[in-house]
């Protein structure tokens, strides 16, 4: 169960029956600087909210504020300029990927949002029901709802596509936190057909290019690993590139006995986060292949 309310000037996302954890709508990518001013604003809000989660900002690794927390980590990337990320932050490799799509006829730039634009990512989304070993949850959808997804935070957002000629077969959205300072990839994706063209590799060229040019300090792809998996291929390939993992404070303040109760005994957390990270590890492959075969057949099935 999710709903948005909207504290402070800032929109909240709650989620959750038994247990009402608020978090930033824009978690990740906004943040908080007086975070008493929100936490008093959601105790008058008129919504039961349990347990109120945020996430420190990257000027320091240091607990800035004295709730209680864990610690989170983003895969980030400092900036300074493009040449120095070509010559100094990657290797060999991915600078020949990056290069690759360019040789194989690829244009990336970045675009404005609009219909055209619209019409593309569609097209991407809709390449495949599966994408890095599990459903595509994009698959299937119409454009109105492809446009209402891509259409948030268009404030803070920054659009790169990679075409072949006319054809999109890759985008990435930055979106920006409040004193452009960061820019985190809500989404990169490519077309797996046109892998060979390593579109991804040079939308991230471009990504980089595209904050040193607006002084942003730095570029954040996601986290650099989720819950107690190990790093993965998708850790691995963050790090060629030149992210590097960034341990981040992420507060949770309780907001009610239940919050109390349900932070204490780890209940805030999902039940695959309690796991052994080597069975966490084990389930993914196994699911990996589940949807493998089961795609597999549907494609033969006459």
């Amino acid at each position: 169960m999710k709903s948005l309310i909207t504290v402070g000037g800032k929109e909240i996302r709650v989620d959750g029956r038994l247990l009402r954890i608020a978090r930033l709508e824009a978690d990740k990518y906004h943040y908080l600087d007086n975070p008493e001013a929100m936490l008093q604003g959601l105790r008058e809000c008129g919504t039961r909210i349990d347990l109120f989660t945020f996430l420190q900002d990257l000027a320091g690794e240091s607990p800035k504020f004295n709730y209680p927390m864990e610690w989170d980590n983003l895969a980030v990337l400092p900036v300074s300029s493009f040449d120095h990320w070509w010559k100094n932050q990657i290797g060999g490799f991915p600078r020949n990927r990056a290069r690759q799509a360019e040789k194989k006829g690829v244009t990336i730039r970045e675009v404005t949002f609009d219909d055209r634009l619209v019409q593309g990512i569609w097209g991407v989304y809709n390449e495949s029901p599966l994408r890095q070993g599990r459903p595509n949850t994009h698959f299937g959808k119409d454009l109105a709802t492809i446009r209402k997804l891509e259409a948030t935070f268009l404030d803070w957002s920054i659009f790169i596509g990679a075409f072949l000629g006319e054809e999109l077969i890759g985008f990435v959205k930055l979106v920006t936190d409040e004193n452009r300072t960061q820019a985190n990839m809500m989404n990169i994706v490519s077309m797996t057909k046109h892998r060979d063209k390593a579109p991804t590799n040079a939308l991230i060229a471009r990504s980089v290019r595209s904050c040193a040019e607006r002084g942003i300090r730095y570029l954040v792809y996601q986290n650099f690993v989720y819950g107690n998996k190990k790093p993965d291929s998708l850790a691995r390939f963050k790090e060629v590139n030149g992210f590097g993992r960034v341990n981040i404070p992420r507060y949770y303040i309780p907001l009610s006995r239940v919050g109390h109760a349900a932070f204490r005994l780890g209940l805030h957390h999902r039940f695959v986060d309690h796991l052994p990270g080597p069975l966490v590890d084990r389930l993914v492959e196994l699911r990996y292949a589940w949807y493998t075969r089961k795609l597999q057949s549907a494609t033969e099935t006459p």
